[in-house]
């Protein structure tokens, strides 16, 4: 298990570490809440959306899962998949050659205190000790902050990535080439 301190506020030090299995609960939790923003902004998608993040949630087998934890509280986690084969909703099954992050959510009573950006860098850093030369990710327009925040840390479009999973959606890919290991 990595323990990493990131920082240090008023509140106490970041801390991100691997997930333990006490913490499904709290991560369940944090992840509903810092995603139901969009609810209102995708009505008719979001229950199958929510549905997503749930079974996702349920069976994280092959990803690391990584939480940040401030004072004994978790206040943001994220996923970072190995290189797979996956079918993304509404479209074709697609090789993903190099490591993917999904579901980074920070709490959002804790949002704007850099957690998501010390989540995002732990994943960088994991990437490239697997000695990948790329990290990927997926998000949308109604993700205007979090796409900021991906393209400050150098990820660039990838529309090889895309998928379409409902009429007038695309979920973009992102890339952040790593370079030689």
């Amino acid at each position: 298990m990595t323990l990493n301190v990131v920082g240090a506020s008023h509140a106490g030090e970041l801390l991100i570490r691997d997930a333990r299995p006490g913490d499904r609960d709290r991560i369940r939790e944090v992840t509903l809440a810092a995603y139901q923003e969009y609810a209102d902004k995708m009505p008719d998608l979001w229950e199958g959306y929510r549905q997503n993040i749930v079974a996702t949630l349920a069976r994280v087998e092959s990803a690391e899962q990584i939480v940040a934890e401030r004072d004994d509280m978790i206040v943001g986690t994220v996923l970072l998949y190995p290189p797979r084969r996956v079918r993304p909703p509404g479209g074709e099954s697609m090789e993903m050659p190099w490591p993917e992050v999904r579901l980074l959510a920070v709490a959002p009573a804790a949002r704007g205190q850099g957690i998501g950006a010390a989540l995002m860098q732990e994943c960088v850093r994991r990437a490239r000790g697997s000695g990948t030369g790329a990290l990927t990710l997926h998000t949308t327009d109604l993700m205007r902050t979090a796409m900021r925040m991906y393209e400050r840390m150098g990820f660039t479009r990838a529309p090889e990535l895309d998928f379409h999973p409902a009429p007038g959606v695309t979920v973009k890919g992102f890339r952040l080439d790593l370079g030689a290991a």
